[in-house]
């Protein structure tokens, strides 16, 4: 009986974890799909694929949303390329290790749009970075201050839609 148990629980762990990469997965083919933000920044998205993923961190656990961003960067390579998955990849894993660090040290005395706003800057950080180890062209870190200051309002947006979010998620009553 205890196999049984434990057998049932890894499958609704998984089933769980598939339901979010699905979910991310989704959210990055509606963002691809929406026409070209009004600024003149090229590559400037929203994130809206994090969503799931900044649910997961902050209230199913840690691993499980490393698994989902690394598991959507493999997505990212399948369809468009090995650079965009190695981008994908490095940005999501430094936005969660972030948000997972600040979510350590701060506990509940840290809002989620605070979170939201550091994993979004630090994504477009581990980007940068990534990007900056296959292209050593001076001129991008021209580009760096711009995506950081898009990274705050994606942020902000993604913190937004999360929490507008959460009524049909707790409705749903995943859990851990």
């Amino acid at each position: 009986m205890k196999n049984k148990a434990a057998l049932s629980e890894y499958i609704q762990y998984v089933a769980l974890t598939a339901m979010f990469l699905a979910a991310s997965v989704v959210l990055s083919i509606v963002e691809n799909m929406l026409p070209p933000l009004p600024i003149p920044v090229p590559g400037v998205k929203l994130g809206l694929s994090n969503i799931p993923v900044m649910y997961t961190l902050f209230f199913l656990s840690k691993k499980r949303a490393l698994v989902i961003a690394t598991l959507k960067s493999c997505f990212v390579v399948i369809t468009r390329g090995l650079i965009a998955g190695f981008l994908s990849f490095s940005g999501g894993v430094l936005s969660i290790l972030i948000m997972a660090i600040l979510l350590y040290i701060f506990k509940e005395h840290i809002s989620y749009m605070v979170l939201s706003i550091f994993g979004a800057v630090f994504h477009n950080i581990g980007q940068f970075t990534a990007i900056s180890l296959i292209f050593t062209n001076l001129y991008m870190w021209v580009y760096l201050p711009i995506l950081l200051f898009f990274g705050i309002i994606a942020g902000f947006v993604t913190s937004v839609l999360l929490r507008f979010s959460l009524p049909a998620l707790k409705y749903m009553k995943i859990k851990k």
